[in-house]
C-alpha cells in the first residue's frame, strides 16, 4: 500500500484538481520517467542545458497554462493557481533541482510583468510563454547583491521617452536564454526612489552581453551587461516607488516555491535511504534492526510528514490573501526559511545511516545531498528570513483577532491578489487569527499537549522578558528567540493541515516529540548567548521538556516508514 502522505510516481493521480492539471501534471511525471536514472543522472553531472526539457515544456504548453494570469490568458485552462504551482514543484523537486531553477527564475521574471499596467509588455509575455520561453529576473549585482538601493544599472533618457541602460547583473538565472528579462535599475536624472525603474530586456538582443554562467551546473545561473540598451516606453514596467514594490513583491510570491522543490528532493532521497538500509546487512542483522537508526529514519519521517503539512496549508493563506488578510506575509518566509532548513535535516538523518551509500554517482541522493544545502540560501537567507519573522511575532502570539475560517483551497481559481499586494510596508500592522485554536483542537495528543505548553512559555517570555532596546540591536541573540518563535508558526499550521486532511494521530504525536526536542534545543541555545540576561536564561532553561515516550506508538510510525523500502524505485 502505496503511502498517502507522500508523493509516489507510481501511483500518483491529483485527482484533486481540474483535467487539464491533472493531464499536465501526470505528462510531466512520465516524460521524466521515460528518461530514466541514468539518463536524470548523467544531464545532472554533464551540466547540459535543459533544452530537452524546454522542449518538452513548450510542447505541452506547460509553463503558459500554469504561469500565465487569467487576465492574459488565451485558452480557459490557464491560470496563476499557487495549489497547483506547488504541486508541479514538488514535482521538479523529486527529479531535480535543475529543472525546477529554469521554472522558478521564469516565475520570477513574470512577476514585475504581472504586476504592471503595461499591456503591450503583458501581452509580449503572454505570447512568448505560449512560444515556451523562459524569463529571467535581473535584480542582483555582484557588487551589491541584492541591495536594490544601491543599484548600479543606469538608465539615461533618450529624448524620446525612454531610455538608455547600462550596467551589469549577476546571479542571474535563464539570463542565457530569456526571451525576456525584467531588469531593474535607477534613472540619471532623478534621486532617491523615486527614480527606480523596472524594464523589460531581451536576451538576444546585441546590446546584451552574456558574459558567463557563474556556477558549474546545469542551471544557467548568468552575469550579463547591458551596454546603451535601449529601453523603449513600452519595455517600462514599473517607475518609482512602484518598481521597488514589484521587487519585493515578486519576492514574496517566488520564494514561496522553495519549500515544495524542497519537499521533493527528499521524497526521492527518502526512497533510496530507506530501501538501501533496508536491505543492507551488518553483523547478521538489517541495518534497520539498529534502535538509532530506526529512530534517524523515523525522525527523517515525520520531519518530512511536517514539512509538506506546513508548506500545504500555507498555500490556503497565499490564495485567501486580499488587502485585508496579509498573513500570508509571515507563513511565506516560514515556508522559506523553516521548511528548507528543515529539508537539510531530513537529508542529514537519512545520510547518517546510508553513510558512504549517499556518495555514489548512480543514485540520486548524491545530488539531493548537494542540492537541499542551496534552497535555504535562495530568494534571501535564513538569516534574513528569520530577521522578518520576527516582526510579527508580538501580534501573532498575543493579540490576536477573529477571522473568518480559511478553507483548503484546490479550487481552480486565479490567486490574482499577488500581483496587486500593493507598498512592501506595514508589517507589523498584519494581524493574526488565535494559534491556541489549533492546539486545542488536539490538546488529548500528548506530545501536541507538551509543545503547547512550551509555546505558551513563550507568550510569557515576549511579555515579560522581551529583548531591551539594546539588546535589538544583538541579531545573534534575536535569531535563537525567531527560531523558538517560528517553531510555534510552524506546529500551529501542521495542526490545522492535520486536522483537515485527517492525519494519523501516531504520526502527529510522532512529529510533536520531535518538535519538543527542538524547541528545548533552541531554548538552551538562547540560554547560551552572550547577551542573555539572568532572567532570559532562567526562563529558557524552564521551557526545557521532554518529549512523551511511546514506544508502542514509535513502532507503529516505524512500520510506515519500514514500508517506503522497495515502494518506488526510478527505471534505470
Amino acid at each position: 500500500m502505496a503511502d498517502e502522505l507522500l508523493f509516489n510516481p507510481r501511483t500518483y493521480d491529483p485527482a484533486h484538481f481540474d483535467p487539464e492539471t491533472r493531464r499536465l501534471l501526470r505528462a510531466t511525471v512520465d516524460w521524466f520517467e521515460s528518461r530514466g536514472k541514468r539518463r536524470l543522472i548523467e544531464d545532472y553531472r554533464s551540466r547540459v542545458w535543459l533544452e530537452d526539457f524546454l522542449a518538452f515544456s513548450a510542447k505541452e504548453g506547460l509553463f503558459a497554462t500554469f504561469l500565465t494570469p487569467a487576465a492574459d490568458a488565451a485558452r480557459p485552462d490557464q491560470r496563476w493557481d499557487t495549489a497547483r504551482i506547488a504541486a508541479l514543484n514538488e514535482i521538479f523537486g523529486f527529479y531535480g533541482l535543475d529543472y525546477w531553477y529554469a521554472w522558478q527564475v521564469t516565475i520570477l521574471g513574470l512577476g514585475p510583468v504581472w504586476q504592471s499596467g503595461n499591456a503591450a509588455a503583458r501581452a509580449r509575455a503572454a505570447e512568448l510563454l505560449f512560444e515556451g520561453q523562459v524569463f529571467a529576473f535581473g535584480l542582483s549585482e555582484k557588487s551589491h547583491g541584492a541591495d536594490i538601493y544601491s543599484t548600479d544599472m543606469l538608465l539615461e533618457p533618450d529624448g524620446d521617452g525612454g531610455f538608455r541602460a547600462t550596467g551589469s547583473k549577476y546571479y542571474i538565472g535563464n539570463g542565457n536564454a530569456a526571451g525576456l528579462v525584467s531588469v531593474f535599475g535607477r534613472r540619471t536624472d532623478v534621486e532617491g526612489p523615486d527614480g527606480y525603474v523596472f524594464f523589460a530586456a531581451d536576451s538576444r538582443h546585441p546590446a546584451y552581453r552574456l558574459v558567463k554562467n557563474v556556477v558549474d551546473s546545469s542551471k544557467y545561473v548568468s552575469e550579463f551587461r547591458l551596454a546603451d540598451y535601449p529601453v523603449a516606453p513600452d519595455d517600462v514596467l514599473h517607475t518609482g516607488r512602484a518598481a521597488f514594490d514589484a521587487a519585493l513583491n515578486t519576492v514574496n510570491v517566488g520564494k514561496f516555491n522553495l519549500c515544495t522543490a524542497s519537499i521533493g528532493i527528499c521524497e526521492h532521497a527518502m526512497y533510496e535511504a530507506v530501501t538501501h538500509a533496508h536491505n543492507r546487512v551488518l553483523y547478521g542483522r538489517p541495518v534497520t534492526a539498529f534502535p538509532h537508526v530506526r529512530r534517524e529514519l523515523t525522525d527523517a519521517y515525520v520531519r518530512l510528514a511536517g514539512m509538506k503539512l506546513f508548506s500545504d496549508r500555507a498555500v490556503d493563506y497565499f490564495r485567501s490573501a486580499g488587502p485585508d488578510d496579509r498573513r500570508y506575509l509571515l507563513f511565506n518566509p516560514m515556508t522559506k526559511m523553516k521548511v528548507t532548513t528543515e529539508g537539510e535535516k531530513v537529508i542529514d538523518l537519512m545520510w547518517d545511516v546510508i553513510a558512504a551509500k549517499g556518495f555514489e554517482k548512480d543514485n540520486y541522493f548524491a545530488q539531493a545531498a548537494v542540492e537541499i544545502r542551496g534552497l535555504p540560501k535562495l530568494e534571501g537567507t535564513v538569516h534574513v528570513n528569520l530577521a522578518l519573522i520576527l516582526k510579527f511575532m508580538r501580534n501573532h502570539l498575543l493579540d490576536p483577532v477573529a477571522y473568518p475560517e480559511v478553507p483548503a483551497r484546490l479550487d481552480a481559481a486565479d490567486d490574482e491578489f499577488l500581483f496587486r499586494q500593493g507598498p512592501a510596508r506595514g508589517l507589523g500592522s498584519i494581524r493574526f487569527h488565535d494559534w491556541r485554536a489549533a492546539f486545542d483542537a488536539y490538546a488529548d495528543v500528548p506530545n501536541v499537549a507538551r509543545f503547547r505548553e512550551q509555546a505558551d512559555a513563550l507568550c510569557v517570555f515576549v511579555g515579560t522578558a522581551a529583548p531591551d532596546e539594546e539588546q535589538s540591536r544583538d541579531l545573534d541573540l534575536l535569531l535563537a528567540v525567531g527560531q523558538l518563535f517560528a517553531l510555534v508558526v510552524h506546529g500551529q499550521l501542521i495542526l490545522e493541515q492535520a486536522r483537515l486532511t485527517g492525519l494519523d494521530q501516531d504520526v502527529l504525536d510522532e512529529l510533536f516529540a520531535v518538535l519538543v526536542r527542538d524547541f528545548s534545543g533552541y531554548a538552551v541555545e538562547l540560554h547560551g548567548k552572550d547577551s542573555a540576561t539572568e532572567r532570559q536564561q532562567n526562563w529558557a532553561l524552564g521551557a526545557v521538556r521532554r518529549p512523551v515516550v511511546d514506544e508502542a506508538r514509535s513502532a507503529r510510525v516505524w512500520e510506515r516508514v519500514e514500508a517506503l523500502s522497495g515502494a518506488y524505485e526510478m527505471a534505470p
